[in-house]
């Protein structure tokens, strides 16, 4: 996470609301060696304070989840190169413009009978940002063969303890700068979700 405060100035409840519209990020937990990171889809809980999510029983993480253990769990939004030439003034260097949330916390397994409503609140979350079609419950699923897939996967319970967001799109520019820059990244940007981020910068006021 970039350490400028210029880019760290959102409250913590937008951050929970990028992070639960995304839906999606990265788990990363300490294990010996280097860090175990899996991408995870996650719901998020209307307080906030919790992250529930599965994983496949074969995952290394399942084992170090096993205890209680301290995750993070990065969510990722769009992103893009900065050229030095799109701010319309001397003496610039490249960059790149960003939005991540990082929550942090202890994660945990959560017992194998939870995992069918775990599935539903799931599937309900994500399926109703596709009205009006008729969402997919686990109904429609074969009794034998839902069960022989629930029997590969376990649910997990992140408390989520600490909030931290990082919205770097140029606030520490002039408006005249960061607009031009914008123009830019939305014609030719280079990343993800470039035409997002470009409405991202047109809105983002100077520190």
């Amino acid at each position: 996470m970039h350490p400028n405060p210029a880019y760290r100035t959102e409250a913590v409840e937008q951050n929970l609301d990028f992070a639960r519209e995304q839906g999606f990020g990265a788990l990363a937990v300490c294990a010996d060696g280097a860090p175990l990171i899996s991408h995870i889809p996650f719901i998020l809980s209307e307080t906030g304070d919790a992250a529930e999510f599965h994983l496949v029983r074969s995952n290394p993480i399942v084992r170090v989840l096993a205890n209680p253990s301290p995750v993070r769990l990065a969510v990722q939004g769009p992103h893009g190169y900065i050229s030095p030439d799109w701010y319309g003034t001397e003496d610039q260097v490249p960059t790149w413009n960003y939005v991540a949330v990082h929550l942090t916390g202890m994660a945990e397994l959560r017992p194998q009978a939870e995992l069918c409503a775990l599935l539903d609140r799931q599937s309900a979350a994500f399926e109703q940002r596709l009205l009006p079609k008729a969402p997919w419950t686990t109904e429609k699923m074969t009794a034998e063969v839902l069960e022989r897939m629930m029997r590969q996967i376990v649910p997990c319970r992140m408390t989520v303890t600490d909030v931290q967001g990082t919205w770097k799109l140029n606030q520490n520019k002039p408006d005249d700068v960061r607009l031009c820059a914008a123009d830019h990244v939305d014609g030719y940007g280079m990343g993800m979700e470039t035409r997002l981020l470009a409405a991202l910068m047109r809105g983002a006021g100077p520190a």
